[in-house]
């Protein structure tokens, strides 16, 4: 299939007649790093090519080689049988190729509508035609069955819908050859279902997918073609007939796939209580989090499941204090903490891991080293003088501890991969020592080996004493370190499990069916 070079003689060898796009022998260099090792990868005409690897493994860095956004050190590029440079991303969507980038490339400002047509507007003699763009736009949204005004601002939409608004600026350009790097990190089950419709109607259309996941055997129902990279490298390349779970994540990372077990913690008093908690949905209509009771204690991890809406973040946050809830307490070692805010409940010992690290969980401006010591800045200064010695020492523990790779404490926090990136956010928040840590969808976009070990760093915490509740919205991911997994349905709690759990059980709890 797509194999072209010695080095990768795992690989079957393709059709070319059944090839649109291929790379051939492509390395990528950046300084010291070779971040693409002579890769051959080939996009198949009407079909979906899914990539699949661990962070830093050179998916992203593929992708964009194919896209235009990085010139390839060595190697070319053929499309339809010839030879050819893509030079930027204008060359490449003039060849009918565009990309859906994983972290989200929208101006937040903006309008839906001028997002998705921004740098390309649909002019005429008296300039833009802005109704036409709102017509097209709505003509968008409905294809993609989200009820999402054009004329609101991306700000106000919440993560999965403005990944649906990336999704919509891709489709709306009429590509040949569509890649899509993590499309579903933000979005519900219903919308995955969607996208998943979108994507069949695409390949009916002729129409190439690139598809990059994590979620592996989401990504499996619409495979045709399945490619694996490592370090750079292609391990392995197969037709869909050959492939499973165990194929993908053996060419991944080995045979180790174990997302961890419930740490033999002795549970203690109450850390975390939440007594008829109730937070106004962000319509302001209804509530989103509807007089919920839980209790949470120490050395107990948590499991909150649920589907997209279910009212999961805005009970995280409100607990976090970021949002004011409308009604009950919140009590953190038998204290009421409802009226603190962010800062005091930091300093009292509850911090929140959240949702978007891009937008709320770093500061893109900043090292590795700052990421980290930002939330305990307090620890290290003095008569508002920093301590560089001893902010030096929490930046060194919080990297051994979370196990950050990287070049050092002053690389820039983008060099990073994303599961790289959500333990620097992760190891913020433990650097304050914290006795209750939240962490809203801790896995997202990040790879299985990745999701290993923040459950691990998780479970050693929870054994250590402290309380930890997570959301997720991968069944999966439940059954991996929690004590206890909670179902949230339209803001309250649809169902407990303590034993005997079952994905089918979570799921119906849930109002969501199984994918097969």
């Amino acid at each position: 299939m797509i194999a072209h070079s010695a080095p990768q003689t795992d690989c079957a060898t393709a059709d070319t007649g059944d090839v649109v796009l291929a790379a051939l022998n492509v390395s990528k260099r950046f300084g010291a790093v070779q971040a693409l090792k002579g890769v051959n990868f080939d996009v198949h005409r009407g079909q979906v090519t899914t990539l699949f690897g661990e962070n830093g493994a050179g998916k992203s860095t593929l992708m964009k080689v194919l896209s235009g956004v990085l010139l390839p050190t060595s190697g070319e590029l053929i499309l339809d049988g010839k030879p050819v440079e893509i030079t930027s991303t204008v060359v490449a969507r003039d060849l009918g190729i565009s990309i859906i980038h994983q972290e989200l490339s929208l101006a937040p400002n903006m309008t839906v509508r001028d997002n998705i047509f921004m740098g390309r507007e649909i002019t005429g003699p008296f300039g833009v035609k802005y109704a036409e763009q709102e017509r097209q736009a709505r003509a968008l949204m409905l294809e993609l069955e989200e009820d999402i005004d054009p004329l609101t601002p991306v700000e106000n939409l919440r993560l999965g819908q403005q990944q649906i608004v990336e999704i919509a600026r891709a489709l709306s350009v009429n590509s040949r050859i569509l890649i899509m790097d993590e499309p579903t990190s933000a979005l519900s089950a219903s919308e995955v279902d969607v996208l998943f419709k979108v994507i069949h109607d695409l390949k009916a259309r002729g129409v190439s997918i690139v598809y990059i996941s994590h979620h592996l055997e989401e990504a499996l129902t619409i495979t045709d073609h399945a490619v694996v990279l490592r370090d750079g490298v292609m391990t392995a390349a197969a037709p869909r007939s050959e492939v499973d779970l165990e194929w993908i994540v053996h060419n991944m990372v080995g045979d180790n796939f174990d997302l961890g077990s419930p740490p033999d913690s002795a549970l203690g008093a109450p850390a975390l209580q939440l007594e008829g908690l109730s937070v106004p949905a962000a319509s302001g209509a209804g509530l989103a989090v509807d007089a919920m009771d839980l209790s949470v204690s120490t050395g107990e991890v948590v499991c909150i499941y649920g589907l997209m809406g279910a009212g999961r973040t805005e009970m995280m946050e409100s607990v976090a204090g970021r949002l004011a809830p409308s009604g009950g307490r919140i009590l953190l070692h038998g204290e009421d903490i409802s009226h603190l805010t962010i800062a005091r409940r930091i300093a009292a010992g509850l911090v929140l891991v959240p949702e978007d690290r891009q937008r709320d969980g770093l500061v893109q401006t900043m090292s590795v080293g700052r990421n980290l010591s930002l939330a305990s800045i307090g620890n290290f200064t003095k008569n508002m003088m920093i301590r560089p010695k001893t902010e030096n020492q929490i930046i060194d523990r919080s990297i051994a501890e979370v196990t950050v790779k990287t070049d050092g404490p002053n690389a820039p926090i983008g060099s990073l991969s994303g599961g790289n990136q959500q333990k620097v956010v992760i190891g913020k928040m433990l650097a304050t020592k914290p006795s209750v840590i939240l962490l809203d969808e801790p896995s997202r976009g990040i790879d299985i080996g990745a999701k290993a070990e923040v459950f691990r760093i998780l479970a050693e915490r929870a054994k250590a004493g402290m309380a930890v509740v997570y959301t997720t919205s991968e069944v999966t991911e439940c059954l991996a370190i929690a004590h206890r997994v909670i179902v949230m349905r339209r803001g309250r709690i649809a169902a407990e499990f303590t034993k005997d759990i079952s994905k089918e059980a979570i799921m119906a709890a849930s109002g969501e069916s199984m994918i097969v």
